[in-house]
């Protein structure tokens, strides 16, 4: 369920007329909802309510400061892959102390910064990185908490660019390797072990891997205690698909207790931790764009928009099917097919082929399932702004990134010297 639906002709978010955020702030524009953003946190919150857990919001799908401002007053955690997303969540408002550090390529700067700042764990992804940790950790004459994060070489049956726990992948330690990954962990005294981790993908649609992955975290989880390493946790990672089309993946309800009855059946007492993203943000929030011209040709008809693929780069990069509706209901007007396209000079700026639909120049369009993995991947390709992002709070709405100017863009940059 999310908030944004027709009231009188016009595609609302919550009690706020689309249209009326389009006017006053222009186009393109992310807007997303935090009614429906604070229901899908509480979502996973509560499907786990009855076991001793903990929600990690993953900022990599959304770190706009007012979006990650939204879950500190919530009480979440926050699963970050650099020292730009520890900043963020700070600066929000958030402790470092509710963070976990995830990521395959942990700079020495960036491990030093989190040991310095107090985040929670460490999930590291190699040996090689367990050194450098530990080495960081000596310097600083202090004990690093960490994780291991294990690839199971399981298929989570999702695109190959955002599938992470197959051997051909780049993240986890591979599991012939974790307990020896494990057994130089808890002999070093400059490193703290907390628990273990593992994050099989994204977009996931089916229970089914997660039920082979958690068991070979359990085999381990069983396997190191008879070794005397005890752990408290296991951070499952996210990867709950959403809806974009027609897939029918699971609720968290089924998500939490699937594993919940996995640890219950195999008597294990780790406490759960989950990093969902997507799953929380991506129906939470819109693209808004206008139509500057309708094109129609012999072979094709085109909706030539405001927004671009450096706006929403997921139909360019990954092939991603986003819904696109008019912000005007429609009113039994003819539908043409369409495909919704962008203003850069590449042939795979779009946001939508084929699609049918019925708009007129200069309306509006909205592009649904936008609030993760959209402005947060957005550049500046063709000297293109960068989009403003609302969110809207009942009958209000609140800029939380004001659209960038040409100023804005070079700063930093320079002519060469005289």
């Amino acid at each position: 369920m999310d908030h944004f639906e027709y009231l009188n002709g016009e595609l609302y978010a919550e009690n706020v007329p689309l249209r009326k955020i389009a006017d006053e702030v222009g186009t393109p524009c992310y807007v997303y909802s935090r009614a429906t953003m604070e229901r899908h946190w509480h979502a996973f919150n509560n499907a786990f309510a009855n076991y001793p857990h903990k929600i990690y919001y993953a900022v990599k799908a959304n770190g706009n400061l007012g979006v990650l401002d939204a879950f500190v007053r919530l009480g979440s955690g926050f699963d970050i892959v650099s020292i730009g997303e520890l900043h963020r969540v700070l600066k929000a408002g958030g402790s470092a102390g509710d963070v976990i550090f995830s990521g395959v390529g942990k700079s020495e700067v960036e491990i030093e910064h989190t040991l310095k700042a107090g985040v929670f764990c460490l999930n590291i992804e190699s040996f090689p990185e367990l050194k450098r940790i530990e080495a960081v950790a000596k310097r600083l004459h202090k004990k690093a908490p960490i994780a291991v994060r294990v690839n199971p070489d399981v298929d989570a049956q999702t695109h190959p660019y955002i599938s992470t726990a197959l051997k051909e992948n780049k993240f986890g330690v591979a599991t012939e390797d974790v307990l020896d990954v494990y057994r130089y962990a808890h002999a070093s005294k400059y490193i703290n072990i907390l628990g273990i981790a593992c994050h099989i993908g994204s977009q996931l649609t089916t229970i089914e891997p997660y039920v082979d992955a958690m068991n070979k975290i359990i085999d381990l989880f069983e396997a190191l205690d008879g070794e005397g390493i005890k752990l408290g946790h296991i951070d499952f990672g996210g990867g709950l698909g959403i809806r974009y089309k027609d897939e029918q993946p699971p609720l968290p309800q089924d998500y939490a207790q699937t594993v919940v009855n996995c640890i219950k059946q195999r008597n294990c007492k780790a406490h759960i931790y989950i990093a969902p993203g997507r799953a929380i943000m991506g129906n939470a929030g819109v693209l808004l764009s206008r139509v500057e011209y309708l094109k129609e040709g012999a072979e094709k008809n085109f909706a030539v928009v405001d927004a671009a693929m450096n706006d929403l780069t997921r139909p360019a990069l990954y092939q991603a099917f986003m819904q696109i509706v008019p912000v005007k209901a429609p009113n039994g007007a003819a539908e043409k097919t369409w495909d919704v396209v962008g203003p850069v000079c590449e042939s795979g700026d779009y946001l939508g082929k084929d699609r049918s639909l019925s708009v007129e120049q200069g309306e509006l369009i909205a592009v649904r399932s936008a609030g993760a993995y959209g402005a947060v991947m957005s550049s500046n390709y063709n000297t293109r702004a960068r989009s403003a992002e609302v969110i809207v709070d009942g009958d209000d709405f609140h800029i939380v990134r004001a659209r960038e100017d040409i100023e804005q863009m070079m700063m930093g940059e320079s002519r060469l010297p005289a």
